[in-house]
């Protein structure tokens, strides 16, 4: 059947008893297929190779009216006119996968196998909370840097968080470039500028690590927490320890002859931990549970302690500091060594950091080399010249001694 394809036309069709087609007079190969079922769906029929191909272009009504239908079906056969197939195209979209689908098959095959269970589960939880959600439909060849921008630009109240999405995205699209899912280098996160974050460390002064202490220790009187617990926070601030290191540590990683920690993994992977003498005094006294070669036991048999939380908030809430986290005490330990003169090198081997620049955030408490060298060397001289000091802590200037200059 052949008409000027209308509205009016195909409104006042009856429902077929089976697929018929109404083709247009005005545009070659555009048609309207009539089904059983009632639907109206505009189509477009061409050759291509000598082959006969149909490609759909959408149901009648919203969006499409025969007008729209009509111009569709006009630029689909310019696309033929140049020796492409619609169709074929069409299938070829349908193939590509989603940002969903993407972050999926990327956490199964990479992240589980490539990274720590921590950080499998944070990136689990920024693809189902916020990543999946917002940009999960979208084709990993369609989505746009503009979109992925105006999800950073949304989370502008939580910087931290936004910047964490956007660093996980670009892991994202550089591994599917690796596995050829996008061409090299097309990363669209690469131009996108993360929020400015307020480094976080806290210093805590001699006042601060005394009420802390008294804090720990009245809560150890009182009895109401797992000694395994306080044994936790202590070591923490005690080594300089991430809290995984400590909450996992076993009893086979304790080296009490030479005074080390010999972490067979850990978030830079293996690593050693020098112990001070209170942490091993600390380590030598604490309860060995029989069958459970975890230090810091936990309440289930033969595992290690989950969780401190509770435990922390109120000990930092008898403390009088409510806002300090547990990984405030990581820096406390190396502020303090910094603040006494050690190198960051040395400092940065003590927290087991792989890069330089990451113990470089230190350098601020650290004497400068010059201004240490003159205050030893003015001391000297003043006590040299009012005889105050230890005869064993003065070297008498003698002419014997002088070397000149």
């Amino acid at each position: 059947m052949q008409a000027k394809i209308s509205k009016r036309l195909i409104d006042s069709m009856a429902t077929p008893e089976a697929d018929t087609f109404l083709w247009d007079t005005e545009t070659k190969g555009f048609g309207v297929k009539f089904t059983p079922a009632g639907k109206r769906i505009y189509l477009l029929q061409y050759r291509h190779a000598g082959r006969l191909r149909r490609y759909t272009i959408g149901q009648h009504g919203s969006p499409w009216t025969p007008d729209q239908a009509r111009q569709e079906a006009v630029r689909l056969l310019g696309a033929v006119s140049e020796g492409k197939d619609p169709a074929e195209s069409k299938a070829a979209e349908k193939s590509v996968p989603t940002i969903a689908d993407v972050a999926e098959r990327f956490q199964r095959e990479h992240v589980a196998v490539k990274n720590k269970p921590r950080t499998v589960t944070e990136y689990r939880r920024l693809f189902d909370r916020i990543i999946i959600p917002q940009l999960g439909k979208y084709r990993v060849d369609a989505l746009q840097r503009s979109q992925i921008a105006k999800l950073h630009n949304s989370m502008q109240k939580t910087p931290y968080q936004a910047n964490r999405v956007i660093e996980l995205l670009s892991i994202l699209y550089n591994w599917m470039e690796s596995v050829g899912i996008r061409p090299d280098h097309t990363n669209p996160i690469v131009h996108i500028k993360q929020y400015r974050e307020e480094k976080r460390e806290r210093i805590l002064s001699d006042d601060e690590l005394l009420r802390l202490g008294q804090a720990i220790a009245d809560t150890e009187r009182s009895g109401t927490t797992s000694p395994y617990v306080l044994a936790a926070i202590r070591l923490l601030i005690l080594t300089g320890a991430r809290l995984s290191e400590i909450l996992t540590l076993t009893w086979g990683e304790v080296d009490f002859q030479y005074g080390v920690l010999r972490l067979a993994d850990s978030k830079t992977g293996a690593k050693n931990i020098p112990l001070n003498p209170p942490a091993l005094e600390l380590l030598a006294t604490l309860p060995r549970i029989e069958d459970n070669p975890h230090v810091i036991v936990g309440k289930v048999s033969g595992h290690a302690m989950v969780n401190i939380n509770r435990a922390w908030r109120a000990i930092r809430e008898a403390a009088g500091m409510p806002t300090l986290r547990i990984h405030d005490l990581r820096h406390a330990y190396a502020s303090i060594g910094a603040s006494m003169g050690m190198s960051l090198p040395v400092i940065g081997k003590l927290l087991g950091h792989t890069q330089a620049a990451t113990t470089q955030r230190y350098a601020h408490l650290s004497d400068d080399p010059l201004k240490k060298a003159t205050r030893m060397i003015g001391e000297h001289i003043h006590a040299a010249m009012t005889g105050k000091a230890e005869s064993d802590n003065i070297i008498p200037l003698t002419p014997r001694q002088s070397t000149g200059g």
